[in-house]
């Protein structure tokens, strides 16, 4: 048996490999490495060299992909171009992400004999901002996803296509946040981490849990027993004990140098919105089939201490200076929401903040600032965070349909009706014939009433521009309005625009 893997390099695709290759009925690994990324490959290929096959080249060129895919069983799609890298390169995201997915897609329809079985990894990244008002999520959940985020936008369009492919067997596997090795060192380069919102609700997996999920599903698909399980999506999460805030995994780590978010960082330092971030309310469906979930965020910061044991060197600095060297320097990053506020970016100050009103409000010390973990909302209101991390107390999204019910086509018109638009296929027979719709703006597109109501796509302009329409239409549409406003006001009227040069703007409407 062969197999294919993109993004063996990156941080998941290290331990996808790593599990894969333990598994007897797989002889070859056909693997796809970008040229420039010839010597990361050289630091692992050396345990796997009697089963791995290398082919050079960008999965945006379908040619190279059809090298790939010819005569493999199973193909996994890791390829992916993440923050802070697509925000600096925002072109390389548009290749990989979006041109790439589709040419993989692509080479794997035109296989019309012994076609491999497809699994794409895309993100939790798609559902974009939550807060305490709806920090659960689940799989058909609104795809609202963040202005300005190309890695977002671009995963969006690449998921959308393979849900609509031809291909017989694929899954789509949404990836939490995933803690992994190189953690601290990849986000003390630039000013990413202050996107993240102090209260934004984070579920963690370890890259290693994701390796043995993938390497679990093939070993369950081999012995054919997970049928069911294909042409559809989930949302591969890190369990309860994984669920934590923006605030406390900056806390966790700054714990490795005997420090604390508070000791590092100013209130005002970070994003107030326009992150991604969720707890999976669905997040079990995968781990009941696979039992992948093995390690907690608190053993992957055990683990990361031991590891590296000069971490416990910096308990002797003292914490102004540390803060001053490592943390301050970063604030003049190009990626920093405070190089933003300073050099009069009002896009992104408006996305990130909604105005540059509310970043000056934002309280100056942490006495004043309200944090979840010390049981206040974001408007320092009283909450019970305890309770609002308990599952069973989760306030859900409507999809727009009884989900309990029998799907017919007046469902699926009723769904159509509440984004504000309609469905002009007047027949219905499965989810996964492909029928014509018109979104509230009149444009009529093709989907699949399982990529609409159970996967949670809907068409609008940021499918096919770098285009973020979204105070408008949650105006129309009530899907989308009932989550788009736990962060934006009603009386909000951006567009927010990338022009050719992903420059930002944003325009009043």
């Amino acid at each position: 048996m062969i197999i294919a893997l993109t993004g063996v390099t990156g941080n998941m695709g290290r331990e996808v490999l790593k599990e894969v290759y333990k598994i007897e009925e797989i002889e070859k690994i056909k693997v796809l490495v970008l040229p420039e990324d010839e010597k990361r490959l050289k630091k692992i290929r050396k345990n796997y060299d009697d089963k791995l096959e290398v082919i050079y080249g960008t999965i945006a060129n379908k040619n190279i992909c059809k090298m790939l895919v010819e005569g493999t069983s199973y193909v996994v799609n890791m390829a992916a171009v993440i923050p802070p890298h697509s925000d600096k390169e925002p072109e390389k995201a548009v290749e990989c992400n979006e041109v790439g997915a589709t040419m993989l897609t692509e080479a794997i329809e035109e296989i019309k004999e012994n076609q491999p079985k497809f699994i794409h990894i895309s993100t939790v990244a798609l559902y974009g901002n939550r807060n305490s008002l709806h920090p659960w999520a689940r799989v058909g959940d609104p795809l609202l996803v963040s202005p300005f985020d190309i890695y977002s936008a671009t995963k969006l369009r690449g998921e959308f296509r393979v849900l609509e492919s031809e291909i017989a067997n694929f899954v789509v596997l949404r990836q939490t946040a995933m803690l992994h090795n190189n953690m601290l060192f990849d986000n003390m380069s630039d000013g990413l981490m202050f996107h993240t919102c102090f209260n934004a609700p984070l579920e963690w997996v370890t890259a290693g849990d994701s390796g043995i999920l993938i390497a679990n599903i093939l070993k369950r698909d081999i012995k054919g027993e997970i049928d069911d399980f294909w042409r559809k999506c989930y949302n591969i999460g890190g369990g309860k004990i994984n669920c934590v805030t923006g605030y406390d995994t900056l806390n966790d780590g700054f714990k490795l140098i005997g420090g604390s978010t508070k000791d590092f960082f100013d209130p005002n330092y970070n994003s107030l919105r326009n992150f991604h971030g969720v707890w999976f309310y669905d997040g079990d469906v995968l781990e009941d089939l696979f039992h992948y979930q093995r390690q907690s965020t608190q053993d992957f910061w055990e683990q990361l201490g031991e590891t590296h044991p000069y971490f416990k060197l910096a308990k002797i600095v003292e914490k102004s200076v540390i803060k001053k060297l490592a943390i301050e320097r970063l604030l003049k990053d190009k990626n920093a929401p405070t190089y933003w506020v300073k050099n009069n970016d009002e896009a992104r100050v408006i996305a990130y903040f909604g105005g540059m009103e509310n970043y000056e409000k934002i309280p100056k010390n942490w006495e004043e600032f309200p944090l979840l973990i010390e049981n206040k909302d974001e408007n320092g209101e009283k909450i019970d965070f305890l309770a609002l991390k308990n599952k069973e107390n989760a306030k859900l999204l409507n999809h727009g349909y009884n989900e309990d019910g029998e799907i017919t086509i007046e469902t699926l018109r009723e769904v159509a009706r509440a984004h504000g638009g309609l469905l002009l296929s007047k027949e219905f027979s499965n989810m996964y014939e492909k029928l014509q719709w018109a979104n509230s703006d009149g444009e009529t597109f093709t989907a699949r009433p399982y990529t609409i109501l159970k996967a949670g796509h809907w068409f609008n302009r940021t499918y096919k521009e770098n285009v973020w329409d979204f105070d408008r239409l949650s105006k129309i549409d009530n899907i989308y309005k009932q989550l788009w406003l736990d962060s934006h006001g009603e009386d909000e009227n951006y567009l927010y625009i990338y022009d050719e040069n992903f420059n930002a703007k944003v325009e009043k409407q």
